[in-house]
């Protein structure tokens, strides 16, 4: 099969089992499907810590003085903390959308480099 006629196929099949689904529950609503794509992949966050600590180091050289990251963790929580202590950053505030949050860190310049160091585990 070609690529168009396996999408076509795929997607006759999602629709025709979703019709039947629906029509034995007895709400045909008519909604329209989103077709599926073949090698579509939903991105995932590997480390929320690393991500905030790029944010931040990325704002730093840009010489911003806020930023503002999301999601939220305890651990990104605690690590702003111990920034905060030593004096890295000056002030954070957590912001509670309901979702997985935000924080706005002021930062006052004395970021140099900043990451995480993380094991990969190789199954051989």
């Amino acid at each position: 099969y070609t690529y168009h006629t396996v999408r076509v196929l795929i997607c006759t099949v999602v629709s025709s089992c979703s019709k039947a689904a629906t029509t034995e529950r007895g709400t045909d609503s008519g909604a329209s499907l989103r077709p599926v794509r073949l090698g579509e992949f939903a991105m995932v966050r590997i480390s929320v810590l690393n991500d905030t600590l790029k944010a931040m180091y990325n704002a730093e050289k840009r010489g911003k003085r806020q930023v503002l990251v999301r999601p939220v963790s305890k651990v990104v929580i605690k690590f702003l903390q111990v920034m905060q202590k030593h004096g890295y950053i000056n002030e954070f505030e957590y912001i509670d959308d309901h979702r997985s949050g935000k924080i706005v860190v002021e930062l006052n310049g004395r970021i140099n480099k900043c990451g995480v160091i993380r094991f990969s585990f190789r199954n051989s």
